[in-house]
């Protein structure tokens, strides 16, 4: 999906003005494929997951499709376990090659392996010495059976929400029963209103542990990454992410500047042409880019100028503790 047709899709789904007819449309098609999810989960409530010898099983997953910080957070579980003398190894379907080179520049020396088939995945990080197994968006990949289900809910989305493809939902909200863990996320959301959507999960999920997480701004670097500075004058913001106007509004607060916004689609590959747009619509002006999106703009530094990447770090301002305690229990005993 191009990023244009992102944008539209986002509209369509948050409800803006001129955009509500579109999802009364396309209702009619989420009833038919919210039909078939509740289907195959019941099918799947029913037993048959595959469990891996040798190593537990954390999903790090949500209910609605980008933009939960899934990444971020699976990251900080590896952390996690790292510090414990785990051993972890991250599974993910590796689409856009973004997330398998953050995990990879995260924490050097854990296996990331890229594979669509998650249990296919898991045997593969057992057999490399894994004790522990971190999913990048497990949730509906319920082939794999695990120890602890970690669900995101962004703050910036309804909820509930319209199922795809009038709303951003995979599934319906009643999935997250089967949390073990809900993380409340926020970006450019207040405190307040993600305080609001605690309240409303806990509604659906009473005995699940519950957290609040900030994902804020952490610093700057140079695409290479060396340390860097805010921008001091006008910025084009270029992103191939999920929420890119989110992204937008972090850095016009974080560096005070016009800033002016290039989205592409979410896992954009960018090539040689892409990068001749950016520098001609930058004009000399200051590009700022997602430590995502500069894990695939690194080859092309040469011909993009000045260019900044806005770093962020997993931020828990509620319940982490008891995310730590599932954890501890999921994984075991360090042998």
């Amino acid at each position: 999906m191009s990023g244009a047709l992102e944008a539209i899709a986002r509209q369509v789904w948050d409800g803006e003005p001129g955009y509500q007819s579109v999802s009364v449309l396309l209702r009619p098609i989420s009833w038919i494929y919210g039909g078939s999810v509740g289907v195959r989960n019941q099918f799947l409530d029913w037993g048959g997951a595959i469990r891996p010898e040798g190593v537990s099983v954390v999903s790090v997953g949500n209910l609605a499709v980008g933009g939960t910080g899934k990444t971020p957070v699976a990251g900080w579980v590896v952390e996690q376990l790292l510090r414990q003398g785990h051993r972890p190894a991250v599974v993910a379907r590796g689409y856009g090659r973004d997330e398998i080179a953050l995990h990879a520049s995260w924490h050097p020396g854990t296996p990331v392996i890229a594979n669509p088939d998650r249990v296919a995945g898991a045997l593969e990080a057992a057999a490399q010495g894994a004790d522990v197994v971190v999913l990048d968006d497990g949730f509906q990949h319920r082939r794999l059976a695990r120890d602890v289900d970690l669900v995101l809910l962004a703050a910036e989305d309804r909820f509930p929400g319209h199922l795809l493809p009038s709303g951003p939902y995979r599934e319906s909200v009643r999935g997250l029963s089967r949390a073990d863990g809900i993380i409340v996320t926020r970006k450019v959301a207040s405190r307040e209103t993600a305080q609001g959507l605690i309240e409303k999960a806990r509604r659906w999920a009473p005995d699940s542990a519950i957290a609040l997480v900030h994902l804020r701004p952490s610093g700057w670097t140079t695409l290479s990454g060396e340390t860097a500075e805010a921008p001091d004058t006008a910025v084009l913001v270029a992103a191939g992410i999920a929420r890119p106007q989110a992204f937008w509004d972090v850095v016009a607060w974080e560096s005070g500047q016009e800033v002016e916004l290039l989205a592409f689609a979410d896992h954009h590959e960018y090539d040689a042409a892409d990068v001749d747009h950016i520098q001609r619509i930058a004009g000399g002006r200051v590009i700022v880019v997602t430590e995502k999106d500069s894990m695939k703009l690194r080859p092309y530094s040469d011909g993009l100028g000045d260019v900044r990447v806005l770093h962020q770090e997993v931020y828990f301002e509620s319940g982490r503790e008891d995310i730590e305690v599932l954890l501890t229990l999921s994984a075991g005993p360090v042998q």
